[in-house]
């Protein structure tokens, strides 16, 4: 059975109480909040053959079945590779899906996830189903980033925000998942997962931290000299690029942040506030706007799976960060 979140309750609630339920939701917010689970736990709602309250049964034929993984009327999309689009062709078997009829005589649950990695043919290849929905059919679409979708099928679906839990609660029950972790590493964590709980425990699994303490140090011998942008681009190689963009979007955004406010507090983590406050300090603000314009776009590339140049872009990217303290 899917794994229920307490900052999920009021929302799910309102999802199964429902009566009549619509042919598509879009269940769109952050990463790492546990959009995922709650399609999958409404998904075994939604195909259970005598529900026990809000939730699934877990002991009918349609459950079990759903639980070993060969129910008939269950259907799920998802890349074929992690971090590979989703292609029409996969999109066009899910289409012959939903006009079957259904083969234990209740519902059929689609669940897509992502649904913005997929491309603009599979995803044109999607709105005839969702136009013209066959039988008792039901899809659920999950979103990271749904303002990346066709408009087109943001609006032939109940668009659901998910909600990202409070700070307490995050730590609350990160403090469960992470017992190992010290209360300044769970909040180092959350801080570099941007408040999703879910995203912290993974960004702990592949060594986030020991990640971040070689590109901060990195950075600071770049902006001494005592390293070069090729060396270090070839050194994190290991470091998701995505990640990196993060973190020097973010510190590009801090930086202006300072410019405006001169508010030390303001300059995110410990560990780079020291030299955001003297990038801040030297760097004229129009360079600021430039490089982050620069890494907002490159970083639409990565999220894009664009075919990129790993080492040529960090090294473009860091080539710009060292030319950035001059006169101001």
């Amino acid at each position: 059975m899917a794994e229920a979140y307490p900052w999920q309750d009021s929302l799910w609630q309102q999802l199964a109480g429902r009566e009549q339920h619509a042919h598509a939701y879009l269940l769109h917010g952050p990463a790492g909040i546990g959009k995922r689970a709650l399609a999958e736990r409404l998904m075994a709602r939604l195909l259970c053959q005598s529900p026990a309250g809000l939730d699934a049964c877990g002991q009918c034929k349609s459950c079990l079945l759903l639980a070993a993984g060969s129910h008939p009327d269950n259907y799920i999309l998802e890349p074929e590779e992690a971090d590979k689009p989703i292609k029409v062709d996969q999109v066009r078997d899910l289409v012959s899906f939903v006009v079957q009829t259904a083969q234990l005589g209740g519902r059929k649950v689609v669940l897509v996830e992502p649904v913005e990695a997929m491309n603009i043919n599979a995803a044109n290849a999607l709105l005839k189903s969702l136009e013209e929905p066959s039988g008792n059919t039901v899809l659920l679409l999950v979103s990271h980033q749904s303002s990346r979708l066709l408009p087109t099928i943001r609006s032939r679906c109940v668009q659901q925000a998910c909600p990202l839990p409070s700070a307490a609660m995050s730590e609350q029950w990160l403090a469960s998942a992470l017992p190992e972790c010290s209360s300044d590493e769970r909040s180092q964590l959350l801080t570099l997962a941007a408040g999703s709980p879910l995203a912290a425990v993974k960004l702990q699994a592949q060594g986030v931290r020991e990640q971040r303490a070689a590109v901060v140090d990195g950075v600071k011998k770049l902006l001494k000299r005592e390293a070069s942008a090729t060396q270090l681009a070839e050194g994190w190689n290991a470091i998701p690029l995505l990640l990196l963009f993060d973190w020097f979007c973010d510190w590009s955004s801090l930086i202006l942040r300072y410019q405006l406010t001169e508010d030390e507090t303001g300059l995110g983590l410990e560990d780079m506030r020291k030299v955001l406050q003297y990038l801040a300090q030297k760097t004229p603000q129009d360079k600021v706007l430039t490089i982050q314009d620069w890494i907002l776009a490159q970083r639409q590339k990565v999220l894009g799976k664009a075919n990129l140049n790993r080492v040529l872009l960090l090294e473009a990217l860091l080539v710009q960060w060292a030319s950035l303290p001059g006169q101001r």
